[in-house]
């Protein structure tokens, strides 16, 4: 098969789908790679490790898409590249398709055969391919908060662990699953005072096992959210649904009521963000403030340290990404309900049931049904 990876062009999108060792390991077995000049670059690998580990390097992304029969990637398309689609190719990349129609309808209109990072679930329930960007994100979003609690960004001018005789922050997360529970980690870590929500009990009971006496475990419900939220310096959206919409947990209602200068980091923002006052920022413009609050929604957060985030996530993508390439995507579905559960959209068809569910008018069919 010709695999095929190009250079990012979101808004510092540093991450790169493939590193030399990824190349490495599809040419071992038996494929070819192509990949745009400086793809690497922004993640610290040059185009010479590239063509050791056995790629052949192209001038022009637009090359590489036509030339391919799977393109690896790390965020979705944007709307320049459409018109590179051709009938057939199989996209393995993030899509977040419920908070983007627009790029939805491009895939079903081309007959793309994209396969989402974020929907892929193995057996036992878990997100193998988003589980890293998961960790960094939640990583992340409390030093992004830390920061931007900083009274020169509009910040309260809190620290988030105090310092003896001053108050610890207090630190709310919203969802206890990967993100919010490696955000836990870091705001544990920090000092501060912690409080997790979650619907599942038995979530709560493992954070709790987890972090015992430094984090305050509560059920999910309209009051204890509500409660929080208003205590809290810095909240943490932490949500996820796979392949759907968000929940807007974080109602436009509470701002009036919340500390002037708190901070709101909405990382579930890729799947429309769970704050009813969220909207996407970027790296370059990465907060606004509503009613005194301090939001920061930036759609690709691990982008900003983008070494790392290309090899936790390209550590998680090879196997699946090789099984597709070895096998094709239809024998690799016929075989694996792991590798059919990541396929959003297949020959002008919605295969995704949260994805379908999320949009009036776009039927839900099982892939393996098509195959």
């Amino acid at each position: 098969m010709k695999i095929g990876c190009v250079k990012e062009i979101k808004n510092h999108e540093y991450r790169v789908g493939l590193t030399p060792d990824n190349v490495r390991s599809y040419v071992a077995a038996g494929h070819h790679v192509y990949i745009e000049m400086g793809a690497g670059v922004g993640s610290g690998f040059l185009d010479e490790e590239y063509v050791a580990a056995g790629a052949s390097l192209m001038e022009d992304a637009s090359e590489v898409w036509q030339l391919v029969d799977m393109m690896v990637k790390v965020k979705e398309p944007l709307p320049e590249e459409y018109p590179l689609f051709h009938e057939g190719l199989i996209l393995y990349t993030y899509l977040h398709l419920a908070a983007d129609k627009e790029q939805m309808d491009a895939l079903l209109a081309a007959k793309i055969k994209a396969v989402a990072y974020e929907t892929l679930q193995e057996t036992d329930g878990s997100l193998p391919l988003l589980a890293p960007m998961s960790q960094i994100a939640g990583r992340l979003a409390v030093q992004e908060g830390a920061k931007y609690l900083e009274k020169t960004y509009g910040g309260r001018g809190v620290l988030l662990a105090g310092v003896p005789g001053t108050p610890k922050a207090n630190v709310v997360v919203l969802g206890g699953g990967t993100v919010g529970t490696n955000a836990c980690k870091i705001a544990v870590g920090m000092g501060a005072n912690v409080t997790v929500l979650d619907i599942s009990l038995k979530r709560l009971e493992q954070l709790d096992d987890m972090f015992g006496s430094h984090v305050q475990t509560l059920v999910s419900n309209d009051a204890n959210i509500e409660r929080a939220v208003l205590d809290a310096d810095l909240v943490i959206g932490a949500v996820l649904i796979p392949g759907g919409s968000t929940p807007k947990l974080f109602k436009a209602e509470y701002l009036p009521e919340m500390k002037l200068g708190a901070v709101f980091v909405d990382v579930a923002i890729d799947q429309g963000g769970c704050g009813e006052t969220s909207q996407v920022t970027t790296h370059d413009d990465p907060i606004f403030l509503e009613h005194g609050v301090v939001h920061y929604c930036v759609g690709n957060m691990p982008g900003a340290v983008a070494r790392t985030s290309t090899i936790a996530l390209t550590n998680a993508t090879l196997r699946y990404g090789l099984e597709i390439a070895n096998q094709g995507l239809e024998g690799a579905v016929a075989n694996s309900a792991v590798i059919a559960s990541g396929v959003n959209c297949y020959d002008g068809k919605v295969c995704c049931k949260n994805l379908a569910d999320s949009f009036e008018g776009y039927g839900y069919v099982d892939v393996r049904d098509l195959v």
